[in-house]
């Protein structure tokens, strides 16, 4: 039997992206402001990725912060511009996430995941997590961000899964779940939000709860 693989986004789906940002926004520049600086921050991330393909992911968020104080007029305290990927490995990992990853393993699923972020912060992230991985594929590493398909492009390179035996896991629609659905590979759609219903993901999930389950059945049903 082919080696089953389940591939995971990191931020959003297993640590706490929103609220890692969300609390250093408003350590920086107040708790009156941090709403709304966040939902600027969704938008000007992708821009500079897409702008900067090549650039590291402490670059990235360097650069959204930066912007982000300059257009609301606000100013980033004296040797704080870096602040965001300073705090991201103490951004909290979501209560769901190691009874999943461990219960999915414990079935013989192969994980890995694939992050736009550079390689000493996906190491932090995952020491938090407390579940190995066989695999991490990083922004950094590549020199691509998603949405574009070099990460599953290499995952495929690296491990040789076969179509019919990958299932990704993610909670950003954009980042993850329209990029795999352009691809043909089935993926379970962590919707943490409470978004709207999509009609791409095989499978949608409010949390990691039961993901083992679903893993199992998605990769049975033969979706794609």
């Amino acid at each position: 039997m082919a080696d089953r693989w389940a591939t995971f986004d990191c931020y959003g789906t297993l640590v706490d992206w929103n609220g890692g940002i969300r609390r250093e926004l408003e350590s920086l520049f107040g708790v009156e402001h941090a709403d709304d600086l966040l939902r600027r921050y969704h938008e000007l991330e992708p821009e500079i990725q897409a702008s900067r393909p090549g650039a590291s992911y402490r670059e990235v968020l360097t650069v959204a912060l930066e912007r982000l104080a300059e257009e609301a007029g606000l100013s980033v305290p004296e040797g704080e511009t870096a602040a965001l990927a300073h705090s991201l490995p103490s951004w909290p990992v979501f209560d769901d996430v190691s009874p999943a990853l461990a219960e999915a393993r414990e079935r013989g699923w192969r994980l890995a995941i694939l992050s736009n972020t550079d390689r000493d912060l996906i190491d932090a992230s995952i020491e938090a997590i407390g579940i190995p991985f066989e695999l991490a594929i990083v922004a950094g590493d590549i020199g691509s961000y998603k949405p574009a398909p070099r990460h599953w492009e290499v995952f495929r390179e690296q491990t040789g899964a076969e179509a019919g035996s990958h299932v990704h896991v993610a909670q950003s629609l954009f980042h993850d779940i329209a990029a795999t659905a352009a691809l043909g590979i089935p993926s379970i759609w962590i919707n943490r939000l409470g978004e709207a219903d999509d009609p791409r993901p095989a499978k949608t999930l409010t949390s990691l709860t039961g993901l083992a389950d679903t893993l199992d059945e998605v990769a049975g049903s033969g979706e794609r």
